[in-house]
């Protein structure tokens, strides 16, 4: 399977989907109810569910919380465009 900037889709690898930052974007993702942080590149359009910001590959998202966790309020910052 694919991702929208066309590279293979790898939940091991720290990516993520953004609805509108070029692809290639790095940004710090920051879980805010415990402060952890990962950096991850843009590579995939959405999320599209209603009040999501990005969509985190699975990898990504364990570093910063538990993936039974599902949704987490979180705050993104570019940190290389």
């Amino acid at each position: 399977m694919g991702t929208a900037s066309g590279e293979p889709f790898d939940e091991t690898e720290m990516t993520a989907a953004h609805k509108t930052l070029p692809f290639g974007t790095y940004v710090r993702v920051t879980n805010l109810a415990n402060n952890q942080t990962v950096e991850v590149k843009i590579n995939d359009r959405g999320p599209y569910g209603e009040g999501r910001i990005i969509d985190l590959s699975k990898s990504a998202f364990k570093e910063i919380g538990a993936l039974s966790t599902g949704v987490l309020n979180v705050e993104v910052e570019i940190i290389y465009p």
